[in-house]
């Protein structure tokens, strides 16, 4: 190193020597051109100086991340004296709570979520949350499938106000809190011998929260779970408590009946019911032509009906569901196959799949594994091997159709029992809802959508799993209802198009996801302005592209009353404590546009 920095300085002073010396041959402008060579070759800063800057840079850097690290770690107050780990995740706090909806494809983390047991509890939350500006967004069961009641600021759940608190069998009306779920509802009211009118396909949804949506059974002469209601109780943050009916605020009351959470807590509702009853379920297959034949008669004789379409199949299931008849009673009907045989097919296909994608099992464990499994849960084990290749799902389809051909036949049960609806496990759902004329003159257009989107399936190659499900209701007087309509007589077809999760393995999910919304983009591109379709507010998303987003928004205007909605909220909720980013990015204010 020594010898060569020596010859470094003599090449250096041999060079300045052979520029100086000729100094009678230079040009004017020599000095000039010497003095930068000079500054040129001048020794630079010593290189231990640029070392320190640089490691003090580095420290500095370090001391920074290590700081913002330490104080935005969601450590609980108690724990803030506690020293923060270098290059190790903090641990979480024991008050954070992990909130998701059913399906597992909306979550959130919050520190706030607040369950009161009492109104008066209930009361002073929403008071504190309004004078400190702090969110608690009304959540019931979280089975929305997109997540409509999830805000990470702060929830508020009313799991345990979940009483009945008065029933009057004269007008076969009662009165709950609106944290009671269907089912304990059901079961409370039974022994007065009443029960709901009507019943979305599970029983878990909590009151408050199956009327904020817009929920829905099905029947074209029943209307949606909101018209259900005759009075509430909205506690709000500007006004306190409200009671709101027909009678009392007509307008408000038939704003916020279907008011997605937005206007007030609902705590409280009267419910108008019916008689406890039986009924006879049918269940059979058909086809769309011979639906077309039948389809006015049979939606106007059947207070209940339903149809279920198996993708890349011609066959629809119908179910048929009406009171049971003193005078006839039961039907007399002796299947052609039982349970087991009926799901042999279903069977076979999982027993050949496995093999096909060499799915490694033990025999024995498995083969009672695949006996005991529900028709449901067999789908789902199939579907999870390879969801997305269409020559797989047309094959689970296809045994799925076989299926239904041999459950063919009639069952008899309480109006609670038959009407609810296996739907299978986690899933992508969006559902619409359009004007399908009146049950003295149907347009049809529910069969036309139907029809094209089969087409559409077909034509790109979507695999997509059965069933598509179609049905119906009668109008809603609810303002922000999908189904609201001033004419009485107007009914509506409600269609549902589904992606299962049948799986928990994360890129799948993401791959699944992906493709489900493949599929619904392009209904919304080619059915919904053409039919006027309107997505069920329990399954609509919100667009992350901002042009569609503005489309979205524009599109809402034309439906609902936005601008009422909003004045609304400004007026019971200034502080939008109850608000989330869905109801903001759906209805936003004219000063946040």
């Amino acid at each position: 190193m020594l010898r060569l920095l020596q010859i470094r300085r003599s090449r250096l002073a041999s060079l300045t020597k052979t520029l100086i010396r000729p100094t009678q041959n230079l040009s004017p402008t020599t000095p000039s051109l010497l003095r930068a060579l000079c500054t040129t070759t001048s020794s630079p800063p010593p290189s231990s100086e640029a070392e320190l800057r640089k490691y003090v840079g580095y420290a500095a850097l370090l001391i920074g991340c290590a700081a913002a690290t330490y104080y935005s770690f969601p450590f609980p107050t108690d724990a803030k004296h506690k020293k923060a780990q270098l290059f190790r995740y903090a641990p979480l706090p024991e008050d954070l709570h992990t909130v998701s909806n059913w399906s597992g494809t909306h979550e959130v983390q919050t520190r706030t979520f607040l369950q009161p047991e009492t109104e008066e509890e209930l009361e002073a939350l929403v008071k504190q949350a309004h004078e400190e500006r702090r969110k608690i967004r009304p959540v019931g069961s979280g089975l929305s499938p997109n997540g409509i009641g999830l805000h990470r600021a702060g929830m508020v759940n009313l799991a345990l106000m979940d009483k009945v608190i008065e029933v009057d069998k004269e007008k076969k009306r009662v009165r709950v809190q609106a944290g009671v779920r269907v089912s304990q509802l059901v079961d409370g009211i039974k022994e007065h011998g009443l029960t709901l009118q009507n019943f979305a396909s599970i029983r878990e949804q909590q009151i408050g929260g199956i009327i904020q949506v817009g929920a829905h059974g099905t029947g074209a002469s029943l209307p949606p779970m909101d018209e259900q209601i005759v009075s509430m109780k909205l506690v709000t943050p500007a006004k306190g408590t409200i009671e709101i009916s027909k009678e009392n605020d007509p307008e408000l009351f038939y704003l916020a009946r279907c008011g997605l959470g937005g206007l007030g807590v609902v705590s409280e509702v009267t419910i108008q019911c019916v008689d406890r009853h039986e009924l006879v379920e049918h269940t059979f297959v058909s086809n769309l032509k011979e639906i077309r034949k039948n389809h006015k008669k049979w939606l106007a004789e059947n207070k209940h009906i339903k149809y279920l379409y198996i993708p890349y199949t011609d066959m629809v299931v119908v179910v048929k569901c009406n009171p049971l008849s003193k005078w006839k009673g039961a039907p007399k009907f002796k299947p052609k196959y039982d349970k087991e045989e009926a799901l042999l097919e279903v069977r076979d296909l999982y027993r050949e799949s496995l093999k096909k994608y060499r799915v490694e099992e033990n025999n024995e464990s498995d083969a009672t594994d695949i006996n005991e499994l529900s028709f449901t849960e067999l789908r789902d084990k199939l579907l999870a091997l390879d969801p997305l290749n269409k020559d797989h799902v047309i094959k689970v389809n296809q045994a799925e159709a076989e299926y239904w051909r041999k459950s063919e036949g009639f069952r008899v049960g309480w109006s609670d029992e038959i009407l609810g609806f296996d739907c299978g496990g986690q899933q992508w759902v969006s559902e619409t809802c359009f004007p399908a004329g009146t049950l003295e003159k149907p347009s049809m257009r529910d069969l036309d959508y139907i029809e094209e989107l089969k087409q559409l399936i077909e034509k790109e190659g979507i695999p997509a799993p059965a069933p598509i499900e179609q049905r119906w209701t009668a109008r809603s007087r609810s303002l922000m209802s999908p189904a609201s309509s001033s004419a009485e007589n107007d009914i509506f077809s409600w269609v549902g198009i589904i992606m299962y999760l049948p799986t928990m393995d994360a890129r799948q999910r993401k791959e699944i996801t992906d493709e489900y919304f493949h599929y619904r983009h392009l209904t919304q591109t080619r059915l919904w302005g053409e039919y006027s379709a309107y997505e069920h507010w329990a399954k609509i998303e919100v667009p992350k592209d901002k042009d569609e987003l503005a489309a979205l928004q524009a599109r809402l205007r034309k439906r609902f009353p936005v601008d009422l909605y909003n004045k609304a909220r400004s007026e019971l909720d200034p502080n939008r404590i109850l608000s989330n980013n869905t109801i903001e990015k759906l209805f936003p204010l004219m000063e946040n546009v």
